[in-house]
């Protein structure tokens, strides 16, 4: 098998993760964010595959907890605390073009000049984003995260049906969407257009190990005592993407 073959192979579960986030800040936001919501509110969304997104969801938790939960915790023991913080703003930081855009495309123009400004403080006095020097300010701290998903909601567009997606988890037609156009924005993911050499995916691969923590620990807490785990997620995803669209 060559290189870049194995390296996607090897990629390939820690990927779904990062793509779907369910999971991950943009599907729930924050742990606090998950208590507020109501597991069982009617998310006016329709399931007409339920019985296979439900076998879909069987099978991706099973693999989170078999492959993905091992990962995250062999990073958490080997990479310090400081690292995976600046590890965290660094990604955060160059997901710029996402947040830009999608502030534009939304109309949202006072947003996308402090979203450049934050950008800006990041990279120049930040060691490229490595410090979150944007926190200091006031103006800067706390800006809601635009994505694509959140922008065809605001032009309209419904979430379409449900889906729960292999590996990639919780989704709908719309939201699915709204990740590949984030996936296109996000300049960590270019190299993987440029070239087919392995290494064009290490970028990736640690934007995903890095994120998997707080992604597992937000998952876990949407599911946290559920009599319907199912449910309880499919109703969290909703209701935080509902309500990012809205801020």
């Amino acid at each position: 098998m060559k290189p870049a073959a194995f390296l996607r192979l090897c990629l390939l579960p820690a990927a779904g993760m990062f793509f779907c986030q369910c999971a991950a800040p943009k599907s729930v936001a924050t742990a606090g964010a998950v208590d507020e919501l109501d597991d069982y509110a009617d998310t006016e969304v329709a399931d007409p595959l339920e019985p296979l997104n439900r076998a879909t969801f069987k099978l991706n938790d099973g693999l989170y907890t078999a492959v993905l939960r091992p990962i995250s915790k062999g990073y958490e023991t080997v990479t310090p605390k400081l690292v995976r913080t600046g590890l965290d703003n660094f990604f955060e930081n160059a997901k710029y073009p996402v947040r830009l855009v999608n502030s534009g495309l939304q109309g949202k123009f006072r947003r996308a000049g402090h979203e450049t400004e934050k950008f800006a403080v990041n990279t120049i006095t930040g060691f490229g984003g490595i410090i979150k020097q944007s926190d200091r300010l006031p103006h800067l701290a706390n800006i809601p995260a635009e994505d694509t998903g959140q922008t065809f909601a605001k032009w309209g567009i419904g979430h379409g049906p449900y889906l729960v997606l292999p590996v990639l988890g919780p989704s709908s037609l719309r939201e699915a969407a709204g990740y590949a156009g984030d996936y296109v924005l996000n300049p960590v993911n270019w190299g993987v257009f440029q070239s087919k050499d392995a290494l064009q995916y290490i970028p990736q691969g640690v934007n995903t190990i890095r994120s998997l923590p707080a992604q597992l620990e937000i998952y876990d807490q949407a599911r946290k005592d559920a009599i319907d785990p199912y449910i309880s997620v499919r109703s969290t995803f909703i209701q935080n993407r509902d309500a990012a669209a809205k801020e």
